[in-house]
């Protein structure tokens, strides 16, 4: 918001591989994708039209970022093979960026997973701010290879520590996401995603492992 103290994000619903699933089912995508059916490519073009329309409107608000996602990582690899991903879903990526970029807005973009194998593509797409499931991938070596390059959007490990660790556990994760992805160039922000079942004192300890100097 121009002049504003604060900066503002919009979601959106731009996510073409999970609206794909949604509609012909996880199972069955899988087939078309890997037979890269006729009928699949028709799909993901009518989603990828879908999904433009949307954007043609979301960049029009009065907001400094634009947030999408698609969950693209398993515990240990990409869904599909990165080539595959880079044939049939970063051409559309980069739709969707170089519009929100055309707009004067800045692009956040979340995935679940381990997807370190397109780390490299997001940034060169121009992903201003990532969210990825960095407990589950090698934090220091995303840090060596990709910091100040990007904004790390937060992520304390939210299937082991917030749940199961120990508050100095908790801190230590804090600790260990900021040794190895902060940057004045680009930075981490002091996000924490919880559920309900995660006990209270663990959240506050992010925070306030976030706030130490």
């Amino acid at each position: 918001l121009a002049g504003a103290q604060k900066f503002m994000t919009g979601g959106t619903s731009l996510r073409p591989f999970e609206r794909m699933q949604f509609l012909r089912g996880s199972q069955n995508l899988f087939i078309d994708l890997g037979y890269e059916t006729a009928e699949m490519l028709r799909l993901l073009d009518m989603v990828h039209e879908f999904h433009m329309a949307e954007l043609t409107e979301a960049v029009k608000t009065d907001v400094d970022a634009l947030r999408f996602m698609d969950d693209w990582g398993a515990q240990q690899s990409l869904l599909i093979s990165p080539d595959q991903w880079r044939k049939l879903f970063k051409p559309l990526y980069r739709q969707y960026c170089d519009a929100i970029h055309a707009a004067g807005k800045k692009v956040f973009f979340h995935s679940d997973g381990h997807i370190f194998d397109i780390y490299e593509d997001l940034i060169e797409l121009g992903m201003d701010a990532i969210n990825s499931q960095l407990f589950c991938m090698d934090i220091e070596e995303i840090g060596r290879r990709f910091k100040g390059r990007t904004t790390f959007w937060g992520e304390i490990d939210r299937q082991h520590v917030l749940p199961f660790g120990t508050v100095d556990e908790v801190r230590a994760a804090v600790a260990r996401v900021r040794a190895a992805l902060d940057d004045p160039a680009g930075g981490v922000f002091a996000q924490c995603e919880w559920g309900v079942n995660n006990p209270p004192e663990n959240v506050v300890a992010v925070f306030e492992a976030w706030e130490a100097r």
